[in-house]
């Protein structure tokens, strides 16, 4: 589940007319959800076929997204740092409550690791901004003195000093 961390917990999620994305700013995940009419109509995945982030379908429940991830490949941990994700359902709902204000609740059914499933509610406030993509960027914060060090020995250099 996406549950706030230190830093990056911002999501952006856009939709076509059959498919969601869940994009998160930390790494810069993008989930692609085929959306179905009803949880009955989704179409699973064969148990053989497993991915490390599971495979996510989806469906319009009234106001809710619903998107159910299973097939996990058991070499991530099914929450925080315990047990692992092999038999791993992870049921999300996407609920706008206000203007800028959606809840994102989720259930983690995970019998290999827990003896029952659990839910958590996090409110997720709209932000002003664009999303961008993850990375480090010490050598941003440290640009003008990069500059200024690269034109001295450009100085130098032309001077014959280098």
């Amino acid at each position: 589940p996406m549950v706030p961390s230190l830093y990056n917990n911002n999501l952006q999620i856009f939709q076509n007319r059959d498919t969601a994305v869940l994009m998160t700013e930390m790494i810069h995940d993008a989930r692609i959800v085929p959306l179905y009419e009803s949880a009955q109509d989704m179409e699973i995945l064969h148990d053989d076929i497993r991915f490390y982030t599971g495979d996510s379908r989806g469906y319009w429940d009234g106001d809710s997204l619903v998107v159910v991830t299973q097939n996990f490949n058991g070499l991530s941990a099914s929450f925080g740092q315990a047990g692992t994700s092999y038999d791993k359902v992870l049921t999300e709902k996407f609920t706008r409550v206000g203007q800028f204000t959606v809840d994102y609740e989720f259930t983690l059914d995970d019998p290999s690791t827990y003896d029952d499933k659990f839910t958590g509610i996090v409110s997720m406030t709209k932000v002003a901004g664009l999303l961008y993509e993850y990375g480090c960027h010490e050598g941003n914060y440290g640009m003008e003195n990069i500059l200024r060090g690269a034109r001295v020995e450009e100085q130098l250099a032309a001077e014959g000093a280098l």
